[in-house]
């Protein structure tokens, strides 16, 4: 088990930038790769960023692609997504989720990851 929970998030202004960050628990050992998915009203759950275990790999969808960086601190067991250049279509709950120990390749699938935290709302006003 990865127990994952996101902070930051909130209210922002078009143009704005916003960070959101995500600790994950359980055992130090364990390795795995991370990412950002998002869910907009209405929509389905969409992949925004990814991570390999090294940070070495790093994957974004084109939609935020320029603008949002993903990162990691593996010694803090954290995960962050730093979003610049916001507009109202980033307005949604954004994920962070985790690979199941030993998986450190990064992919854009959400299937391929076994934990999710409870998200956290950005919402980007006009």
């Amino acid at each position: 088990q990865v127990p994952l929970v996101e902070s930051g998030g909130g209210l922002a202004r078009a143009g704005d930038s916003l960070d959101v960050s995500c600790i994950a628990s359980g055992d130090p050992s364990n390795a795995y790769a991370m990412g950002w998915f998002r869910q907009a009203p209405g929509k389905e759950r969409e992949f925004v960023a990814a991570i390999n275990w090294k940070g070495t790999n790093k994957y974004y969808s084109d939609s935020v692609k320029g603008r949002f960086t993903i990162s990691r601190d593996k010694e803090k067991r954290t995960l962050y997504l730093h979003m610049t250049r916001l507009s109202p279509d980033d307005t949604a709950i954004y994920y962070c989720a985790a690979r199941s120990a030993g998986s450190v390749a990064a992919t854009t699938t959400a299937i391929s990851y076994a934990f999710w935290g409870q998200g956290t709302q950005v919402t980007v006003s006009s």
